[in-house]
């Protein structure tokens, strides 16, 4: 019986959490910045496989305009700029996931054992927390970069410590509710383990603020790693990566604008829908544009357990 219970309130959540992606999607804004998302996916993703050339061959004249063999003509070093753009955004798309989930996991873990266990470990993690806070986030990245080499594993470790002192701080203030709750105290008094209560009590019942942090966080990873390749510290020359692509081109911007603009448009347009789309979960979290017949099925599939 209480195998079945913790299955189906286990398959309750799945679903709150589809229908508040359904809700969010179905707004204007959602839809839009899920569009723009998706679009910079599938090019990052389907790229490498639609290449016309090699991002690292020789095909033209440096800085070469526009033609039917080169169709955003040539870069620095007359490289086909189309093939590069192709090849240059999925080791970007996999790091900032990468990223984005280290540091969320690290946030949200210190964040709920302050709330949950309260006392002398609640001081020393918001202390930790704090002291994190006054690091910037760019300065210790660069920092561990120089000490131990471009290596896109630190990157991603950088970015992913940079993130979680925030993420720390929304969840702590979420789980203290949470913590709080009748259900929370029944499961405590049947002598479950601290760390099981956390797990399975008190996490799923934040994946609304999660959701809206990791996508916040997605935000900030693409512009921090896309910076920090424009700065030379991520993938070495000669691979293709949009943020140095940038770099690279800047100095023929007036012969061929095509090899810095395209690739920065794609990231400024995969950062605006990550963040549109982020919006709209935030506003349908919080019932702004929520529509009636939504909030009711959301609230329903919540159940006891989040009251």
């Amino acid at each position: 019986m209480a195998r079945r219970a913790r299955l189906r309130l286990s398959s309750r959540r799945h679903l709150r959490s589809i229908s508040t992606l359904g809700a969010v999607i179905r707004t204007p804004r959602g839809a839009i910045g899920f569009g723009l998302t998706s679009l910079i996916v599938l090019v990052a993703g389907l790229g490498p496989f639609v290449a016309p050339y090699s991002p690292t061959a020789f095909e033209t004249v440096p800085f070469s305009g526009p033609s039917s063999q080169h169709v955003l003509g040539g870069d620095i070093l007359g490289r086909d700029v189309l093939s590069r753009v192709l090849n240059g955004g999925w080791v970007l798309l996999i790091m900032a996931v990468c990223a984005t989930a280290f540091g969320v996991i690290i946030g949200a873990t210190a964040g709920i054992s302050a709330a949950y266990l309260r006392g002398k470990w609640e001081t020393i993690i918001m202390l930790t927390v704090d002291v994190s806070l006054a690091f910037p986030s760019l300065v210790l990245a660069l920092m561990l970069v120089s000490v131990v080499g471009p290596k896109l594993w630190l990157i991603v470790i950088a970015v992913g410590f940079s993130h979680a002192p925030a993420v720390a701080r929304v969840i702590r203030s979420a789980s203290l509710d949470v913590s709080e709750r009748d259900y929370i105290k029944a499961v405590e008094l049947q002598g479950v383990r601290p760390a099981k209560v956390m797990r399975s009590e008190i996490l799923p019942n934040l994946i609304s603020p999660l959701m809206v942090e990791t996508g916040l966080r997605l935000t900030y990873s693409i512009v921090f790693i896309a910076g920090l390749a424009f700065l030379g510290l991520g993938q070495q020359p000669p691979a293709a990566n949009w943020g140095y692509m940038i770099q690279e081109n800047r100095v023929g911007l007036s012969s061929n604008p095509y090899a810095v603009l395209v690739p920065a448009a794609l990231i400024a347009v995969l950062t605006i829908g990550t963040n549109t789309f982020t919006d709209a979960i935030a506003r349908v979290v919080i019932g702004v544009d929520r529509r009636p017949e939504e909030a009711a099925l959301i609230d329903h599939l919540t159940g006891p357990e989040s009251r």
